[in-house]
């Protein structure tokens, strides 16, 4: 059973929320502990719980045993306003943790989930006639919650008010959601791999796992590169629900101790190494 969960004050995730409930046909259940909402279907729970998103650290307490992961319903907010779909895994590699989670700790990420999720949010962009409009992306690894004992996805909508509010952003991301729910559990065939470098909207990484069988578990941006280290590293491996096989670096914006760091780990670990 896959955990679909949203605050019930954000337009986006509430109205993607909605949209599944009349799709999915899911009725009321008293399963989810202390939620605003809770519904139930075949292959989901989907909860409302008050509080913002980042601050999920109950989820663990609040939904049933039997759910495999959670995926966050989410509005996404970006300064240079870009009109955007994305997922990403939540962590925080500093030693500050300002947006939920807790410092240098690293929510469990799920590779072939994300990456069948950015597959078909970038399908169903162009079915919607709204792929020359928004963005479709990766994000880098970031904010709470992060000491969940299963993995958690965010699936967003960016970067305003007027999108968090569309009916029609609601349908698409809904309509993922939905495609997600008719395949799994089956295995999802991809190679799981760490990345490094890129921004926070990391385009190569993106480009690389759309064009490729290759997904994504966590990615470190740019920004953060400086509070990478071995035990860092080793917890982008561990905090993964899959095997991960390999790293993947944007060579531009790493420096050589980056690089030196990331050849040497990846030896020890048998991982492969590939530079974008």
């Amino acid at each position: 059973m896959i955990g679909v969960v949203y605050c019930v004050n954000d337009p986006a995730g509430r109205g993607i929320a909605e949209y599944l409930v009349r799709e999915l046909n899911l009725h009321e259940s008293s399963i989810c502990k202390n939620a605003t909402s809770c519904f139930e279907g075949e292959k989901a729970v989907l909860a409302g719980f008050t509080e913002e998103v980042v601050y999920f650290d109950y989820l663990d307490e609040r939904l049933p045993s039997t759910t495999d992961f959670y995926l966050v319903l989410s509005r996404h907010s970006s300064e240079s306003r870009i009109k955007s779909y994305t997922v990403h895994t939540t962590g925080n590699f500093s030693d500050t943790a300002l947006l939920g989670g807790r410092p240098r700790e690293l929510g469990i990420a799920y590779p072939s989930v994300k990456w069948f999720l950015l597959r078909v949010l970038n399908k169903l962009a162009v079915d919607f006639k709204r792929i020359e409009e928004y963005e479709v992306s990766y994000e880098a690894t970031h904010h709470g919650p992060t000491n969940l004992s299963k993995p958690i996805v965010f699936i967003e909508i960016g970067s305003g008010v007027d999108e968090w509010r569309d009916p029609v952003n609601h349908a698409l991301l809904g309509e993922a959601v939905k495609m997600l729910l008719d395949v799994y559990p089956t295995p999802l065939n991809c190679k799981p791999v760490i990345g490094i470098g890129g921004g926070h909207y990391p385009r190569r990484h993106t480009e690389l796992a759309l064009k490729h069988d290759v997904c994504y578990g966590h990615i470190a941006s740019k920004h953060v590169l400086g509070y990478l280290d071995a035990e860092i590293l080793r917890k982008m491996v561990q905090r993964t629900r899959e095997q991960v096989l390999g790293i993947v670096v944007e060579k531009k914006g790493t420096k050589s101790t980056h690089r030196t760091l990331l050849e040497g780990f990846s030896r020890v670990e048998g991982l492969t190494l590939e530079y974008i």
